[in-house]
């Protein structure tokens, strides 16, 4: 399941569509298809995604760590209120867990379903929209964890006479620090969140090939 453990939505997938994203699911289907450089098997999304009954079919080829998604914006943009937008797995729509429920809260904003094929999830239906408020829970208190810790760390610091800022760079701060980008939290506000100045994220964010948000 990619990682994002959710086998068990198999199971629930039956429940009946509730009013629970009004008229989500009722106009057309559009697929989105992801792939690396050098991944073959865009194909065999675009294949699976038209049995489902995509009428069309958006494509991103991303390389490295880009967070630029063109084709995701472009079918955003294209789909009007009622459309579902269908993957063959959710790992297309994000890298991170963070990631996708952006996008999901994106999705949902607009009006737009989202069904993946494979994890049997269907926005549309009340036990599609449970799994995704009981992982955006949990997205958030993982974000809250990190910050946390980094504030209880600091603290401890000082009351040990250390001044933090005059210490060495702490790596770890600086990976936690490009999660968070990675999980669309801006730099300023990873920089604020782990006491680390923005500069030095930036420079990692280079270093790794991650390109600047927009």
């Amino acid at each position: 399941m990619d990682g994002y453990g959710w086998g068990a939505a198999a199971a629930l997938h039956s429940v009946h569509r509730t009013t629970v994203w009004e008229t989500c699911g009722m106009g057309d289907i559009l697929g989105y298809a992801r792939v690396s450089t050098g991944d073959q098997d865009v194909a065999g999304q675009t294949m699976r995604l038209e049995k489902a009954g995509a009428i069309k079919i958006f494509t991103d080829v991303i390389s490295g760590k880009s967070m630029e998604r063109p084709g995701l914006a472009e079918l955003i943009a294209y789909a009007r209120k009622g459309d579902t937008l269908a993957v063959v797995r959710l790992d297309r729509l994000g890298r991170s867990l963070a990631e996708l429920l952006t996008t999901v809260e994106t999705l949902r904003g607009q009006g737009i379903a989202l069904l993946s094929l494979e994890e049997k999830i269907d926005t549309s239906s009340a036990a599609g929209e449970l799994i995704f408020h009981v992982f955006g829970a949990i997205a958030h208190f993982e974000r809250r964890l990190i910050s946390e810790r980094t504030r209880d760390g600091i603290a401890a610091a000082r009351a040990k006479g250390k001044q933090p800022g005059r210490q060495p760079l702490d790596m770890s701060k600086v990976d936690a620090a490009i999660k968070l980008v990675e999980a669309r939290i801006s730099p300023t506000e990873a920089a604020r969140q782990l006491g680390i100045g923005r500069s030095t994220i930036y420079r990692e964010m280079r270093r790794m090939g991650i390109e600047r948000p927009a």
